[in-house]
Parts: C-alpha cells; sequence; structure tokens
C-alpha cells in the first residue's frame, strides 16, 4: 500500500494534470460551424474515403433502379 505523502504527491499531480487539461480546453477558440469543428478530426484519409463511399452507397440503394429501355 502506498504511504501518505506518496499517496498526496499523486493527487497534487493528478490536479496539476487536470487544472492543465481545463485550461487547454477552456483557451481554445469554440466555432459553431459544425464543419470546423470536423476538420482534422479524421487523420486516416482512407478509411475517410472508404466511410464516404459506404454513405454514397446506402443512399444509392434507396433509389429506385430504371428499368432498361424506358
Amino acid at each position: 500500500m502506498l504511504d501518505i505523502e506518496t499517496l498526496e504527491r499523486r493527487l497534487i499531480t493528478l490536479e496539476q494534470v487536470v487544472f492543465d487539461l481545463q485550461h487547454k480546453l477552456d483557451s481554445k477558440p469554440s466555432s459553431d460551424n459544425w464543419l470546423e469543428k470536423l476538420i482534422g478530426s479524421i487523420s486516416d484519409d482512407s478509411a475517410f474515403l472508404e466511410a464516404l463511399e459506404y454513405g454514397r452507397e446506402f443512399r444509392q440503394s434507396d433509389k429506385p433502379i430504371d428499368d432498361v429501355g424506358k
């Protein structure tokens, strides 16, 4: 089991990290534009393109297929 001094040091460190994270989050400019929030959040381009293709296929699956020759 940890002694009280070690536990207090760890708690102080944890509190400082939480404070730093809150400060970093508060100092970031917020945007109401959903696109600005999304830009840069996807790091894997191939996975993003694959997801776009799945979305396109899903939307197309809802459309009726035209009869050939009409």
